[in-house]
Order: structure tokens, then C-alpha cells, then sequence
């Protein structure tokens, strides 16, 4: 089967849905709005969408993994935002190095996992 994808877009919920649309502006994502209880957050064609909907285990589990350039640089970046100070349950996780490559990681309000990541090339 030939996918001949463009991209794709997975589906968050948010425990509070104006605070995560706030935390995901300030984490430098364009948010555009489709109705009352869901936006589109994209940066450089990659994005997904935010729902104001909260289901515990689903966002307890929920895990995105976005690839950067320069795990480094952005590890730095994102300690310069304050997120950590600015919004609840904000966690960050510094670079951790393995045998395909380096990431970080951060938690948002609502608990979901972000990892970022940076391939050995």
C-alpha cells in the first residue's frame, strides 16, 4: 500500500481548554480556531489538534514525539519560555542521550507527554 501521506494531525484533549490554548501559543505553535471546543495548533506544516475534551486515562497516556533540528538549542529555548513558572503541572525533563539520538521531554497542563527529538544522522 502506497500512503502518498501529506501529514498527520493526532487528536489531544485538554483538562482545562482555554488554559492549554494559551500554553500552546506561548510554546510558539498558530492555533487556528474550528468551533467552541476544538483549534488546529500547527508550526511549520506539523500540528495536531486541541479538543476541550478530558477523559483521565486517555491524557495520562497520551505521548507525542515531535523531531527537531537541534535538541540542544531547543532544550534552551524552551527553558527561556518559563513555562514551568507561568502554568500548573508544567514539567520539563532535560536532554537525555541514547544510541538513535537525544531528547527532552515536557508535560503540559493537562499531563500530556511531549517528547523532542533529535536523530544521530
Amino acid at each position: 500500500m502506497e500512503h502518498k501521506a501529506i501529514s498527520i494531525r493526532p487528536f489531544i484533549g485538554a483538562e482545562n481548554f482555554e488554559l492549554s490554548r494559551n500554553f500552546y501559543r506561548d510554546l510558539g505553535f498558530q492555533e487556528s480556531i474550528i468551533s467552541h471546543n476544538m483549534s488546529y495548533f500547527q508550526t511549520q506544516g506539523l500540528g495536531f489538534y486541541l479538543q476541550d475534551a478530558y477523559v483521565k486515562d486517555w491524557v495520562d497516556n497520551s505521548m507525542i514525539f515531535m523531531e527537531v533540528e537541534d535538541v540542544g538549542r531547543y532544550w534552551n529555548e524552551l527553558v527561556a519560555l518559563d513555562l514551568v513558572a507561568k502554568y500548573k503541572n508544567v514539567k520539563l525533563t532535560p536532554i537525555r542521550e541514547y544510541n538513535w539520538g537525544r531528547e527532552c521531554f515536557m508535560h503540559d497542563p493537562s499531563g500530556i507527554l511531549w517528547h523532542f527529538g533529535e536523530f544521530i544522522r
